[in-house]
């Protein structure tokens, strides 16, 4: 008598794409420049995968308004990464805040890649970024959709600040807006 053998998969399966993974990771380690920086505590980092140039106190701090009229924004010191492994505690529970949800700490110190290839927020309605697309940067007062610090893919006038050719889009974003972004400093 021959017996048959029957498995079970729980295989999950992505209907379109798989997610991207988190603001501020570094999503291909080799090769990647990452170093610490001193954060500016008047104006700190409001969020993961956000571009930061050098303030007072070479200390680093977001894009602001101000910087659109700044040349030196225009070449940002990098981006913002997410330090592994780590997750915000809460007062009751430990681990209870939900990945992704990470806020960068507003002193001390805060790891910036400076080359490779990191995720980064895309703001809602705007274009579908393209594997070299340039990146702006929203400047303004956070308005709407629009948060200030966020990805952009077209220039607002008055809003955004365009960055040069070393920072570039390496796709499209995927359904939460998380796109990669080419840091070739």
């Amino acid at each position: 008598m021959k017996q048959t053998i029957r498995f079970k998969t729980r295989d999950v399966a992505f209907q379109f794409r798989m997610g991207a993974g988190f603001a501020g990771d570094v999503n291909r380690t080799h090769p990647a420049e990452i170093e610490p920086a001193l954060i500016r505590a008047a104006t700190p980092p409001t969020a993961y995968g956000q571009f930061v140039v050098v303030g007072t106190g070479n200390a680093v701090r977001p894009l602001a308004a101000a910087d659109q009229s700044d040349a030196t924004a225009l070449t940002p010191f990098g981006m913002t990464v997410r330090p592994y492994p780590a997750q915000q505690s809460s007062a009751s529970n430990y681990g209870a805040a939900a990945l992704g949800d990470a806020t960068p700490p507003v002193t001390g110190t805060i790891d910036v890649c400076r080359a490779g290839l990191v995720l980064g927020k895309l703001n809602a309605n705007v274009t579908a970024p393209v594997k070299g697309g340039r990146v702006f940067v929203w400047c303004a007062a956070t308005a709407g959709d629009h948060v200030q610090g966020g990805l952009e893919t077209e220039a607002s006038a008055g809003n955004t600040v365009q960055l040069d050719t070393r920072y570039t889009y390496n796709g499209p974003a995927d359904s939460t807006g998380v796109v990669e972004v080419s840091c070739n400093v």
